[in-house]
């Protein structure tokens, strides 16, 4: 399935909830979010009808994120019916880790493969103020028991934040050194009611190199990752640094959303969407219109443009 600038777009994620357990402020609101009605919401069968469509037409990497994905009812069920999937390769979640420890378990089980875990900082008070209230060590269990079952490799994904987790690069670096695990650096994004904070604490990723020069440069595995990756000398895992602001990656991009209301997003930056459940829901060809959705995927983004997107990340999917 290849768009018009003849990128082959293989990777679907999907968000299956807008609702989360944490409040991250350059995530949602502090004061949380509107609920939206059942039928708003796209149905778990619903989500399966429309990833099995997909799969059809060549997507062969999934990854589910939310909100947290792990508050969605009938999570486990949907994951084995998916990994069953003639044709998907690779099935992931992106997850904040609180449920971790509950759910590990069973996610292998079922068929998926690997997770990535979203965390900001190893302080204790700060992770508490980061997330309005989450407490570090039910994602550091969570971690543990990931890499107990087998949900590896283990990725963790860290949001630069400028005076707040700056100081802290070099012992989230050294995560890397004595664990299978890959520190991804992800430059904070200014999306949705954020927007504001998100530009004032913007800071480059160039300073992960600055500040740790022992990183050497790895070669690169999957030209369609976001991601360069670097190692410390004799590390088991790498540190991965992704530039979404200050180096766009758009000419590689093999990758589409759905959003738990279902909407289908060909760009993160972007506004546009196509409804896809409506279709669904009057009887359309969903091939047919997803197919036609692809080819008219935006080409790159243009956040330097000063035109940021509405929704919070919560609600696209992460």
């Amino acid at each position: 399935m290849k768009d018009s600038f003849g990128r082959e777009i293989n990777y679907l994620r999907i968000s299956l909830t807008d609702r989360c357990n944490l409040r991250c402020r350059y995530c949602m609101p502090e004061r949380g979010i509107s609920k939206f009605s059942h039928e708003e919401m796209l149905t778990l069968e619903e989500i399966y009808e429309i990833t099995k469509a997909f799969v059809d037409l060549g997507i062969n990497k999934i990854r589910f994120t939310g909100g947290e994905p792990l508050t969605r009812k009938g999570i486990v069920d949907l994951i084995s019916k998916v990994s069953k999937l003639e044709g998907v390769k690779d099935l992931a979640m992106t997850t904040n880790g609180i449920l971790l420890k509950e759910y590990a378990k069973e996610l292998k089980k079922a068929g998926l493969n690997r997770v990535n875990i979203s965390l900001d900082t190893l302080d204790e008070d700060k992770y508490n103020l980061i997330t309005r209230g989450g407490k570090l060590k039910c994602v550091l269990e969570g971690i543990e028991e990931a890499k107990s079952v087998g949900l590896t490799p283990i990725k963790i994904n860290t949001v630069l934040i400028g005076g707040f987790n700056d100081d802290e690069i070099e012992s989230l670096v050294k995560l890397t050194e004595k664990d299978e695990i890959d520190l991804r650096f992800i430059e904070l994004m200014p999306i949705g009611e954020a927007a504001n904070w998100a530009k004032e604490k913007f800071i480059s990723n160039d300073i992960i190199l600055e500040k740790v020069r022992e990183l050497t440069p790895t070669p690169r595995e999957d030209i369609s990752s976001p991601a360069v990756y670097y190692r410390l000398p004799n590390g088991k895992g790498k540190v991965g640094i992704i530039n979404p602001i200050s180096c766009k990656f758009c000419a590689n991009c093999n990758r589409v959303r759905l959003t738990s209301r279902g909407q289908l997003k060909l760009c993160l930056h972007s506004n546009n969407e196509i409804d896809i459940k409506e279709a669904l829901r009057s009887g359309q060809d969903i091939k047919k219109l997803i197919l036609n959705s692809i080819y008219k995927k935006e080409e790159s983004h243009h956040l330097e443009d000063g035109e940021y997107i509405k929704r919070n990340m919560n609600q696209i999917g992460g």
